[in-house]
This record gives structure tokens, sequence and C-alpha cells, in this order.
């Protein structure tokens, strides 16, 4: 005959160990969204290349 606190106990653990791997399943979806919705970066979109020198000796150069 099995003990009860031992059925007990095994079957905590069970669902302690399902719970853990049930978590670790969502955050791996959770990252797995995180790198799918991340956007690329337009390089000189907002004017940051090509500047051009408009005070000094250098003025008119333009930098890329």
């Amino acid at each position: 005959m099995i003990n009860p606190k031992r059925e007990k106990m095994s079957k905590r653990i069970n669902k302690q160990v399902i719970d853990y791997i049930k978590d670790c399943q969502k955050k791996t979806k959770q990252m797995s969204f995180i790198k799918d919705l991340k956007k690329e970066v337009e390089i000189g979109a907002n004017g940051t290349q090509k500047y051009v020198i408009k005070k000094g000796i250098n003025k008119g150069k333009v930098l890329c």
C-alpha cells in the first residue's frame, strides 16, 4: 500500500514540474514575439548622413 503523504508529495512535485515547463514555454514564446516584432532601423532616415559643415575652414564639405 502506498503511503498517502508520499502520494500527495508526488502529485505536488509533478504539478510543480508541469508548471515550470509551461512557464518556460511561455517565456520562449514571448521572446520569439519580441524578435519578430522589432523593426529594422533605416540608416540615414533623419538626416544623420551626408552632413554639410556650415562654419569654419571646411565650410560646405559633406561628411559621410
